[in-house]
């Protein structure tokens, strides 16, 4: 593995880098509410902004009192693992994505998603094998926006800080966390980031994954 050109790394995100999986978050969320009688003020909007945000920051950015996020979690968690791979659709040209990269570079998934559903998914969808490391939220005790998830990520797969390690996400989460790890943040425009905000950490935006992971093979992204 190590001796693909110049040794690349390219780090993907999973939630609207990768995979549409609007349907079976924002679903999980209004029922776990309507479980635990929770009267939520906001509307889907509102959730949409917060996908990237581990699930207990989200409840309680909704308005959910701290001392029962978790019950909140448990009941989110148990409905996604029934729907989440009916639920959820590769994004356009998500499976060539992958797997033009991985012709040239060693790749690796960093989510802020468990890995108790990120491998099924990622089996589900035939991407499992081109992936060395997969970083979830269990893997981290500090997750996206901080660096840990990406240097947690190198670690596993026992590389070296150079020009060459990539990490193409769709929020500014995704951005904040590879430029303080020091590596290069790629955004994509296909998930729930919007390009202003996306603009303020990174000159290096594309419409998804494949334009993205295209720039990157002809070495058009720049410190």
């Amino acid at each position: 593995m190590k001796d693909k050109v110049q040794d690349t790394i390219i780090l993907f995100d999973l939630d609207g880098t990768l995979i549409e999986s609007t349907e079976a978050i924002v679903g999980c969320f209004y029922h776990s509410f309507r479980e635990l009688k929770y009267d939520f003020q906001g509307d889907t909007e509102d959730i949409k902004n917060e996908i990237g945000y581990p699930l207990d920051i989200m409840y309680t950015t909704l308005g959910v009192p701290q001392e029962k996020v978790w019950d909140f979690v448990a009941s989110y968690k148990k409905e996604y693992k029934k729907v989440s791979e009916e639920k959820t659709t590769l994004l356009p040209h998500a499976l060539e994505s992958v797997r033009v990269a991985s012709t040239f570079a060693r790749l690796g998934i960093v989510t802020t998603k468990t890995t108790l559903y990120t491998i099924p998914l990622l089996k589900n969808f035939k991407l499992f094998d081109y992936f060395e490391t997969i970083i979830g939220r269990q893997e981290v005790t500090h997750p996206k926006p901080h660096p840990e998830p990406i240097e947690n990520a190198l670690k596993s797969l026992d590389a070296t800080k150079s020009n060459s390690i990539y990490m193409i996400g769709d929020t500014k989460l995704d951005i904040i966390s590879a430029n303080t790890a020091g590596v290069k943040g790629v955004a994509v425009l296909s998930g729930y980031g919007k390009i202003e905000e996306l603009k303020c950490y990174t000159n290096a935006i594309y419409n998804g994954a494949l334009e993205a992971v295209l720039a990157i093979k002809n070495n058009e992204i720049k410190s």
